[in-house]
């Protein structure tokens, strides 16, 4: 099954219940608010789906796994609501993730940058390849991390989240992330990365689908008020992104593309 939207999709492939869930957008995947709509629905309609029994999500090509949200987009923006609207895609991505009872295996093929950090979080078990870096960029463009700021806290420490935040213009290495807890393991080329994939996948198709929605509750204890709280957060960078210095930033940032 796909989705086709300007510029990318979202796919679906399952066998032997394994779902494996792929995006992709021509523009180093990033996130425009229809990608993230699609995706989320996506996510969410294999999450009530008993056939499924663990999920991959992957994204398409062979560079960026996710370089956040479409500047294209973010330039279109001219109301708060217009702008809290485009945010709360990332919020519904990410609770699409967490409240999903079968368990997401991240494959992070490329770098990671602000939405997609967090779209690595929220997976419940991330295996990444070496070139897999990561940096949160939103201060740079004048606004924060603000709606996947819970999920990658959850996931690397306060600590490590504020490095990440402060230093908005520095990548942190694939190893980094491993390190700190972002990546469950971290592979020197794609065919380990494979392998790992099908191997664990194999095994949760096997496990006990009741003992894993369980344990998945277990593992998300303390989110449970993150429908409203991602919200909120969506609000934030909404009323941000139409500041005087977000509107330049955005600018440079274009401009900058197209001279390379």
């Amino acid at each position: 099954m796909i989705t086709e939207i300007s510029g990318g999709y979202v796919k679906t492939e399952k066998e032997h219940g394994i779902t494996t869930i792929e995006f992709y957008h021509e523009q180093g995947n990033s996130m425009p608010g229809k990608l993230l709509e699609a995706l989320a629905q996506t996510i969410h309609s294999e999450g009530v789906n008993s056939n499924t029994k663990v999920i991959i999500l992957k994204s398409g090509g062979d560079r960026a796994f996710c370089s956040g949200a479409s500047f294209d987009e973010l330039e279109k923006i001219t109301t708060v609501q217009e702008g809290a609207q485009f945010f709360s895609g990332f919020a519904k991505v990410i609770n699409a993730m967490r409240k999903t009872p079968q368990f997401i295996i991240g494959r992070i093929h490329g770098k990671c940058l602000g939405g997609g950090v967090g779209i690595a979080a929220a997976a419940d078990y991330a295996i990444a390849v070496e070139g897999a870096d990561i940096k949160l960029t939103e201060l740079a463009i004048g606004i924060g991390p603000f709606v996947i700021g819970p999920v990658v806290q959850r996931k690397i420490g306060l600590s490590s989240f504020t490095q990440l935040t402060i230093d908005s213009n520095t990548w942190r290495s694939a190893d980094w992330a491993r390190r700190k807890g972002l990546y469950a393991e971290l592979h020197p080329e794609t065919a380990g990365m494979e392998e790992s994939i099908e191997r664990l996948s194999f095994t949760l198709s096997h496990s006990n689908p009741e003992a894993i929605k369980e344990l998945k509750r277990e593992f998300w204890a303390g989110t449970e008020n993150w429908d409203e709280l991602l919200k909120e957060r969506a609000s934030i960078s909404g009323r941000l992104i139409l500041s005087e210095h977000s509107r330049e930033a955005i600018k440079k940032f274009k401009s900058k593309i197209k001279t390379v």
